[in-house]
């Protein structure tokens, strides 16, 4: 068995990949030897990311090189490596080097100081990154912390040092709409923080918009969190309270007061009863939907080809 592998989800990474292999490789050698393994898992990329790996194998005997058919997503294309890891430890980094490979050494040091199975990546500062997306960050992480029953650390991402174990038990769990750092964070065991500062993207552009950052939020809540469940009780058990207040006025009324009833009461009472009723057939509508999905057992991802060095 290795000792190390390190697993990076690749899309669209073409200008900066022969950087960050050189980087994760110097980082493994001098802190496992030898014995260590660079999974490159392209996503689908519609640049010359592919090419690049390939070409890559050539000059270093470490890399495993998978392609995934299509574009499945940063959370598949990391479940995919996790699938084929075969290291002690599992080393998870993004392809942009906003996470500094170099932190490899520190973090397996803390890993066997404190005996933990999970080391995980705590950002202290972003930089390079706008103050809306830094804020908006910010306030999910603690939404997210505050609103479910996992705890889920906060300014914590994919970036981290796990045992084989956890590895093998995220790659095997068949959800499918993935928010792994919540599923690391579900299965237990000690996990510790690693305080650290995040650096501007070595090359290439953002591959989380605004609309997947949305997406991906959706994802961690619907996942993890029984908010919008909670909250379509909350709103149903307000409106009954707002009916209650409404028909002991209208007996008040009816009593004392020399009132006619009129249409606008009746039509603001339609619509806002069909509003609640419309919020919480969509919030049910979304789970039942992602219950449809599920039940199809459709595979996660399918492989398109996988490379290896030759040392591999």
């Amino acid at each position: 068995m290795l000792g190390l592998s390190i697993v990076v989800p690749c899309f669209n990474e073409e200008p900066g990949l022969a950087e960050l292999v050189r980087r994760c490789c110097e980082s493994a050698s001098s802190a496992v030897g030898d014995s260590f393994e660079l999974i490159l898992v392209d996503d689908g990329s519609s640049d010359r990311t592919w090419d690049v790996i390939t070409s890559q194998i050539a000059g270093h005997r470490n890399i495993v090189a998978i392609k995934l058919s299509r574009n499945y997503g940063h959370q598949i294309a990391l479940t995919a490596g996790l699938s084929a890891v075969r290291g002690k430890v599992v080393f998870v980094i993004d392809a942009d080097l906003q996470d500094p490979p170099e932190l490899l050494n520190d973090m397996l040091g803390k890993m066997k100081e404190s005996g933990a199975d999970v080391v995980y990546g705590q950002r202290r500062t972003r930089a390079g990154e706008t103050w809306f997306k830094t804020f908006a960050a910010k306030l999910f992480y603690r939404i997210l912390e505050r609103s479910t029953d996992v705890s889920i650390p906060v300014d914590a991402g994919d970036f981290r040092l796990m045992s084989r174990r956890i590895a093998d038990i995220i790659a095997q769990m068949p959800e499918r709409d993935r928010f792994i750092r919540g599923m690391v964070a579900s299965v237990g065991f000690k996990q510790v923080a690693f305080p650290y500062d995040r650096q501007r993207r070595f090359a290439g552009s953002t591959k989380y918009p605004l609309a997947k950052m949305i997406h991906f939020a959706t994802d961690a809540f619907l996942g993890y969190s029984m908010v919008l469940l909670r909250l379509s009780s909350i709103a149903a058990l307000v409106l009954l309270l707002a009916l209650i207040g409404v028909a002991v006025y209208s007996i008040y009324a009816w009593l004392y007061l020399e009132v006619v009833p009129g249409w606008t009461s009746i039509m603001i009472s339609v619509i806002v009863v069909s509003f609640f009723q419309l919020v919480t057939l969509s919030v049910i509508g979304e789970y039942v939907g992602r219950i449809y999905l599920s039940t199809k057992n459709r595979p996660l991802f399918i492989i398109d080809s996988v490379e290896r060095s030759s040392g591999q």
